[in-house]
Protein backbone atom coordinates (compact mmCIF):
# COMPACT_ATOMS: atom_id res chain seq x y z
CA UNK A 1 0.00 0.00 0.00
CA UNK A 2 1.32 3.38 -1.12
CA UNK A 3 1.40 6.03 2.12
CA UNK A 4 0.69 10.06 1.47
CA UNK A 5 -0.32 12.61 3.69
CA UNK A 6 -1.46 14.95 0.76
CA UNK A 7 -3.21 12.75 -1.64
CA UNK A 8 -6.47 11.05 -1.21
CA UNK A 9 -8.52 9.14 -3.44
CA UNK A 10 -12.53 10.59 -4.21
CA UNK A 11 -14.78 8.06 -5.08
CA UNK A 12 -18.74 10.32 -6.07
CA UNK A 13 -21.32 7.02 -5.57
CA UNK A 14 -24.92 6.88 -6.98
CA UNK A 15 -26.39 3.65 -7.28
CA UNK A 16 -23.37 1.84 -8.62
CA UNK A 17 -24.48 -1.75 -7.24
CA UNK A 18 -22.56 -4.91 -5.92
CA UNK A 19 -19.30 -3.95 -7.68
CA UNK A 20 -19.26 -0.81 -5.53
CA UNK A 21 -17.80 -3.21 -2.50
CA UNK A 22 -15.66 -5.27 -5.10
CA UNK A 23 -13.69 -1.57 -6.40
CA UNK A 24 -13.40 -0.08 -2.79
CA UNK A 25 -11.96 -3.06 -1.70
CA UNK A 26 -9.27 -3.06 -4.62
CA UNK A 27 -8.36 1.18 -4.36
CA UNK A 28 -8.17 0.83 -0.12
CA UNK A 29 -5.66 -2.12 -0.94
CA UNK A 30 -3.39 0.13 -3.21
CA UNK A 31 -4.41 3.71 -1.33
CA UNK A 32 -4.51 4.81 2.45
CA UNK A 33 -7.35 7.72 2.16
CA UNK A 34 -9.83 7.10 0.25
CA UNK A 35 -13.57 8.75 0.29
CA UNK A 36 -16.70 7.54 -1.02
CA UNK A 37 -19.08 10.50 -1.17
CA UNK A 38 -22.27 8.64 -1.24
CA UNK A 39 -24.50 11.14 -3.24
CA UNK A 40 -28.34 10.43 -3.19
CA UNK A 41 -28.19 6.53 -3.55
CA UNK A 42 -31.01 4.62 -2.98
CA UNK A 43 -29.83 1.32 -3.75
CA UNK A 44 -28.90 0.97 -0.78
CA UNK A 45 -25.34 -0.03 -1.84
CA UNK A 46 -23.50 1.76 0.77
CA UNK A 47 -24.89 -0.26 3.24
CA UNK A 48 -22.61 -3.09 2.12
CA UNK A 49 -19.01 -0.66 2.76
CA UNK A 50 -20.12 -0.79 6.70
CA UNK A 51 -17.26 -1.82 8.74
CA UNK A 52 -14.83 -0.64 5.92
CA UNK A 53 -14.06 2.31 8.66
CA UNK A 54 -12.97 0.12 11.00
CA UNK A 55 -11.05 -2.45 8.91
CA UNK A 56 -9.05 0.62 6.61
CA UNK A 57 -7.99 3.49 9.11
CA UNK A 58 -7.89 6.07 5.91
CA UNK A 59 -11.26 4.61 4.66
CA UNK A 60 -14.16 7.12 5.48
CA UNK A 61 -17.66 7.12 3.75
CA UNK A 62 -19.49 10.31 3.83
CA UNK A 63 -23.28 9.52 3.03
CA UNK A 64 -25.67 12.67 1.40
CA UNK A 65 -29.04 12.25 1.53
CA UNK A 66 -30.14 13.90 -1.66
CA UNK A 67 -28.55 13.17 -4.99
CA UNK A 68 -27.10 16.54 -6.52
CA UNK A 69 -24.46 15.12 -9.13
CA UNK A 70 -21.10 14.15 -9.33
CA UNK A 71 -19.80 17.34 -9.28
CA UNK A 72 -21.26 18.37 -6.33
CA UNK A 73 -20.03 15.09 -4.62
CA UNK A 74 -16.61 16.10 -5.52
CA UNK A 75 -16.89 19.44 -4.57
CA UNK A 76 -18.24 18.45 -1.01
CA UNK A 77 -15.59 15.83 -0.65
CA UNK A 78 -12.53 18.33 -1.74
CA UNK A 79 -13.68 21.41 0.44
CA UNK A 80 -13.91 18.88 3.09
CA UNK A 81 -10.17 17.12 2.13
CA UNK A 82 -8.61 20.82 2.26
CA UNK A 83 -9.82 21.75 5.82
CA UNK A 84 -8.10 18.60 7.02
CA UNK A 85 -5.04 19.18 5.02
CA UNK A 86 -4.51 17.14 1.61
CA UNK A 87 -3.57 19.30 -1.29
CA UNK A 88 -4.35 16.84 -4.37
CA UNK A 89 -7.15 14.26 -4.59
CA UNK A 90 -7.29 11.38 -7.53
CA UNK A 91 -11.03 11.68 -8.75
CA UNK A 92 -12.34 7.71 -9.67
CA UNK A 93 -15.76 6.02 -10.59
CA UNK A 94 -17.17 3.39 -8.09
CA UNK A 95 -18.26 1.78 -11.14
CA UNK A 96 -15.43 -0.30 -12.07
CA UNK A 97 -14.77 1.64 -15.44
CA UNK A 98 -11.76 3.50 -14.26
CA UNK A 99 -8.34 1.18 -13.31
CA UNK A 100 -7.35 0.54 -10.04
CA UNK A 101 -4.04 -0.17 -11.54
CA UNK A 102 -3.22 3.32 -12.56
CA UNK A 103 -3.46 4.44 -9.03
CA UNK A 104 0.42 4.65 -8.34
CA UNK A 105 1.49 5.65 -11.78
CA UNK A 106 -1.20 8.80 -11.89
CA UNK A 107 -0.48 9.76 -8.20
CA UNK A 108 3.56 9.66 -9.13
CA UNK A 109 2.76 11.76 -12.18
CA UNK A 110 0.99 14.41 -10.13
CA UNK A 111 3.46 14.03 -7.32
CA UNK A 112 6.17 14.88 -9.88
CA UNK A 113 4.20 17.90 -10.94
CA UNK A 114 2.21 18.96 -8.12
CA UNK A 115 0.88 22.19 -9.97
CA UNK A 116 -0.35 20.47 -12.88
CA UNK A 117 -3.38 18.17 -13.28
CA UNK A 118 -3.23 14.92 -14.33
CA UNK A 119 -5.55 13.92 -17.06
CA UNK A 120 -6.21 9.79 -17.62
CA UNK A 121 -6.80 9.23 -21.35
CA UNK A 122 -8.87 6.29 -22.03
CA UNK A 123 -7.86 3.08 -23.54
CA UNK A 124 -11.00 1.54 -24.70
CA UNK A 125 -11.91 -2.26 -25.14
CA UNK A 126 -14.15 -3.56 -27.00
CA UNK A 127 -16.87 -3.62 -24.43
CA UNK A 128 -17.50 -0.03 -25.14
CA UNK A 129 -20.81 0.64 -26.11
CA UNK A 130 -20.46 2.54 -29.92
CA UNK A 131 -22.91 5.51 -29.15
CA UNK A 132 -20.49 6.50 -26.26
CA UNK A 133 -17.81 6.47 -28.60
CA UNK A 134 -19.80 8.97 -30.96
CA UNK A 135 -20.47 11.42 -28.10
CA UNK A 136 -16.99 10.99 -26.98
CA UNK A 137 -14.90 12.21 -30.18
CA UNK A 138 -17.64 14.98 -30.18
CA UNK A 139 -16.60 16.06 -27.12
CA UNK A 140 -13.02 15.43 -27.72
CA UNK A 141 -13.44 17.88 -31.07
CA UNK A 142 -15.24 20.86 -28.86
CA UNK A 143 -12.64 20.45 -26.26
CA UNK A 144 -9.92 20.79 -28.83
CA UNK A 145 -11.49 24.03 -29.49
CA UNK A 146 -12.35 25.01 -26.53
CA UNK A 147 -8.62 24.91 -25.50
CA UNK A 148 -7.22 25.56 -28.58
CA UNK A 149 -5.56 22.28 -29.06
CA UNK A 150 -5.25 18.76 -28.27
CA UNK A 151 -3.78 19.62 -24.43
CA UNK A 152 -6.87 17.83 -22.65
CA UNK A 153 -7.65 15.28 -25.04
CA UNK A 154 -10.50 13.51 -23.61
CA UNK A 155 -12.27 15.83 -21.45
CA UNK A 156 -15.42 13.20 -20.60
CA UNK A 157 -12.77 10.49 -18.97
CA UNK A 158 -12.71 11.31 -15.12
CA UNK A 159 -9.86 9.32 -13.67
CA UNK A 160 -7.80 12.45 -13.23
CA UNK A 161 -5.87 14.02 -10.14
CA UNK A 162 -6.68 17.72 -9.54
CA UNK A 163 -4.55 19.92 -6.96
CA UNK A 164 -7.42 20.91 -4.48
CA UNK A 165 -6.99 24.49 -4.14
CA UNK A 166 -7.34 24.95 -8.17
CA UNK A 167 -9.98 22.93 -7.88
CA UNK A 168 -12.49 24.62 -5.58
CA UNK A 169 -11.01 28.04 -7.17
CA UNK A 170 -12.83 26.71 -9.98
CA UNK A 171 -15.87 24.03 -9.10
CA UNK A 172 -16.95 26.32 -5.98
CA UNK A 173 -18.58 29.58 -8.36
CA UNK A 174 -22.38 29.15 -8.85
CA UNK A 175 -23.24 27.76 -12.28
CA UNK A 176 -20.54 25.21 -12.77
CA UNK A 177 -21.37 22.06 -13.51
CA UNK A 178 -22.35 19.27 -11.41
CA UNK A 179 -23.99 16.55 -13.17
CA UNK A 180 -22.92 15.17 -16.57
CA UNK A 181 -21.40 17.93 -17.62
CA UNK A 182 -19.08 18.07 -14.76
CA UNK A 183 -16.38 16.45 -16.10
CA UNK A 184 -15.68 18.47 -19.15
CA UNK A 185 -16.41 22.18 -17.67
CA UNK A 186 -13.90 21.78 -15.12
CA UNK A 187 -11.06 20.44 -17.10
CA UNK A 188 -11.39 23.30 -19.50
CA UNK A 189 -11.86 26.30 -17.04
CA UNK A 190 -9.32 24.62 -15.18
CA UNK A 191 -6.75 24.92 -18.47
CA UNK A 192 -8.33 28.39 -19.43
CA UNK A 193 -7.56 29.56 -15.25
CA UNK A 194 -3.52 28.39 -15.82
CA UNK A 195 -3.23 24.90 -14.37
CA UNK A 196 -0.82 22.85 -16.52
CA UNK A 197 -1.41 19.77 -17.73
CA UNK A 198 -0.08 16.07 -17.46
CA UNK A 199 -1.78 13.17 -19.48
CA UNK A 200 -1.64 9.48 -19.21
CA UNK A 201 -3.45 6.62 -20.94
CA UNK A 202 -5.43 4.72 -18.91
CA UNK A 203 -7.85 1.33 -20.05
CA UNK A 204 -11.51 1.65 -19.60
CA UNK A 205 -13.48 -0.81 -19.17
CA UNK A 206 -17.27 -1.04 -19.13
CA UNK A 207 -18.77 -4.27 -16.80
CA UNK A 208 -21.58 -5.61 -18.43
CA UNK A 209 -24.82 -6.18 -16.44
CA UNK A 210 -23.59 -9.83 -15.71
CA UNK A 211 -20.65 -8.59 -14.08
CA UNK A 212 -22.17 -5.57 -11.78
CA UNK A 213 -22.13 -3.00 -14.23
CA UNK A 214 -25.03 -0.26 -14.03
CA UNK A 215 -25.21 2.92 -16.12
CA UNK A 216 -26.63 5.76 -15.64
CA UNK A 217 -26.21 7.43 -19.17
CA UNK A 218 -29.24 9.13 -20.58
CA UNK A 219 -28.34 9.51 -24.46
CA UNK A 220 -30.52 12.39 -24.87
CA UNK A 221 -30.66 14.26 -21.21
CA UNK A 222 -27.54 13.77 -21.31
CA UNK A 223 -26.11 14.91 -24.57
CA UNK A 224 -28.55 18.04 -23.95
CA UNK A 225 -26.57 18.69 -20.70
CA UNK A 226 -23.26 19.02 -22.40
CA UNK A 227 -24.66 21.37 -25.55
CA UNK A 228 -26.18 23.61 -22.87
CA UNK A 229 -22.58 23.83 -21.77
CA UNK A 230 -20.60 24.21 -24.49
CA UNK A 231 -23.10 27.37 -24.91
CA UNK A 232 -22.26 28.15 -21.51
CA UNK A 233 -18.61 28.36 -22.25
CA UNK A 234 -19.02 30.92 -25.66
CA UNK A 235 -18.35 34.31 -23.68
CA UNK A 236 -15.41 32.77 -21.86
CA UNK A 237 -14.11 31.11 -24.99
CA UNK A 238 -14.42 34.20 -27.04
CA UNK A 239 -12.58 36.32 -24.17
CA UNK A 240 -9.55 34.45 -24.44
CA UNK A 241 -9.51 33.49 -27.57
CA UNK A 242 -6.62 35.86 -28.14
CA UNK A 243 -4.39 34.16 -25.49
CA UNK A 244 -5.08 30.54 -26.50
CA UNK A 245 -4.14 31.83 -30.20
CA UNK A 246 -1.11 33.05 -29.03
CA UNK A 247 -0.41 29.94 -27.04
CA UNK A 248 -1.48 27.58 -30.08
CA UNK A 249 1.21 29.83 -31.98
CA UNK A 250 4.14 29.76 -29.29
CA UNK A 251 5.55 26.75 -29.68
CA UNK A 252 6.27 26.30 -25.93
CA UNK A 253 5.45 22.66 -24.41
CA UNK A 254 1.70 22.71 -23.98
CA UNK A 255 1.80 22.05 -20.42
CA UNK A 256 3.46 25.39 -19.40
CA UNK A 257 1.54 27.47 -21.97
CA UNK A 258 0.40 30.77 -20.23
CA UNK A 259 -3.09 30.24 -20.64
CA UNK A 260 -4.33 31.94 -17.82
CA UNK A 261 -7.11 34.99 -17.89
Amino acid sequence: MTRTNKHLIIMPAYNPGAILVETVRRVTEIWDHVWVVVDGSNDGSESLLHGFEDEVPGFRLIVRKNNHGKGAAVLFGAEQAMREGFTHALVMDCDGQHPCDSIKQIMDVSRETPKAMILGQPVFGPDVPKERLLGRQISVGLAWLEVMGPWIGDPLFGFRVYPLQALLEVLAKPGRGRRYDFDHEVVVRLFWAGTPVRKIPAPCRYPDPVNGGVTHYDYVRDNLRLAWLHFRLLPGWFLRLPRLLRNTDSGLDPAMRDHSD
